[in-house]
């Protein structure tokens, strides 16, 4: 690793630990030539995943667009802001332990649907309802049925 003062290639690692819940590392790093110590983070680089969305255009896969859902779908309900963050990191496992490029909107949706069921009936008549575009009473009285049964 380069100094970033000085540029040196003469660096070495003071401490390590976990930063990111676990996600990513933090070291501590001197530079032995400045003297100058510096912060480095260590991530896993992950291939970018394409989403296919419902026209079948293509764009990256972003988290904000999943969260912004869970919050529409669990707003004014006793939700923690702790249970959503759970339940989009474990949508965002089941997503990306399927170790493919591409993957179709509707998929993370009907993972979304799963979690969200367990975690509020509410929040998941609402987000089932914009997800499965109900078009009239009937198909929304039958998705009360599911969760009521």
């Amino acid at each position: 690793m380069k100094c970033p003062f000085c540029s040196s290639d003469n660096t070495r690692v003071i401490d390590s630990r976990p930063a990111d819940d676990n996600t990513a590392i933090r070291r501590r790093r001197l530079c032995d030539d400045c003297q100058k110590r510096f912060t480095t983070y260590e991530k896993v680089e992950t291939i970018p995943l394409i989403v296919i969305k419902k026209d079948n255009n293509r764009e990256q896969y972003d988290r904000s667009k999943i969260e912004a859902g869970v919050l529409r779908a669990c707003h004014k309900r006793p939700v923690s802001a702790s249970d959503i963050k759970k339940l989009i990191d474990e949508v965002e496992v089941e997503i990306f332990s399927g170790e493919v490029q591409e993957i179709r909107s509707s998929v993370i949706g009907e993972y979304v649907m799963d979690k969200i069921k367990d975690l509020d009936p509410v929040a998941y008549v609402r987000f089932a309802s914009v997800y499965r575009e109900f078009k009239d009473v009937n198909t929304f009285m039958n998705e009360l049925k599911k969760v009521l049964s």
